[in-house]
């Protein structure tokens, strides 16, 4: 069996005196499009944001790579290989596109290859490439997207985090944006997806995970989940 890139073993996350995360496990093996799903507010958001530091467990642990990380630091986390693209497609408005790139890339590692980096993300966005001297803030919600993940790719991440890329997103841009993170994982890169969008996350993952209030209530290969009648029902509206 291929080995786990990332685990996550009896995660318990707190917001002051509420829980958010019980006993939450789940892992990802290098080369797979790994997707949670969910209703709003059973925390995947939370999941995601303790992962990549900005929150840390109570109880459980969590390692990348073999190395224990759920005490590191955000910025710690990025240098090890491990980047986030978080929900809302956040960019810097005043910035040219070019700019909001070559941020992405500040880690020493990742600044030796941005030409080559930046080469990598015009190939699999060539719009940004055509807007590259625009201000970010200029830019449609589905290129701030675009732009978003871009610039987590110039990391050069052996495991990608996407929170909710779809989300407000018209359809034929959910659809775009999906095949892309099919072209990007296709290039070796691990990827952990966080997606309201049941039908188009499940379809290209090769696993899946479902978290309802908090735990991890079913887990199996992408068809699994898209034939389970419980998710049929609840998310699939099938």
């Amino acid at each position: 069996m291929t080995q786990a890139l990332l685990k996550v073993d009896s995660v318990n996350v707190f917001y002051k005196d509420v829980q958010v995360l019980r006993d939450v496990t789940l892992e990802v093996r290098k080369g797979e499009i790994v997707t949670v799903i969910g209703p709003n507010g059973a925390g995947k958001s939370t999941l995601m944001n303790t992962v990549i530091g900005f929150l840390h467990p109570g109880t459980g642990s969590i390692s990348f790579d073999g190395r224990s990380i759920e005490r590191v630091p955000p910025e710690k986390v990025v240098q090890l290989g491990l980047t986030i693209v978080p929900e809302g497609a956040r960019v810097f408005s005043e910035m040219s596109v070019l700019d909001n790139l070559k941020m992405g890339s500040y880690i020493k590692t990742a600044r030796a290859e941005r030409d080559q980096s930046l080469e990598q993300v015009f190939t699999f966005f060539p719009r940004l490439h055509e807007r590259m001297h625009q201000k970010a803030g200029t830019l449609s919600g589905g290129e701030r997207q675009m732009l978003a993940i871009g610039r987590a790719l110039m990391s050069r991440p052996s495991l990608l985090l996407l929170d909710e890329p779809s989300l407000g997103l018209a359809p034929i841009l959910v659809n775009k944006v999906f095949e892309t993170v099919k072209e990007i994982a296709a290039t070796g890169l691990t990827v952990l997806l966080v997606e309201q969008n049941v039908h188009c996350s499940l379809e290209m993952t090769d696993r899946g995970y479902v978290l309802e209030n908090g735990r991890m209530v079913m887990e199996g290969s992408g068809s699994e989940l898209m034939n389970n009648a419980h998710i049929k029902k609840s998310y699939l509206a099938i």
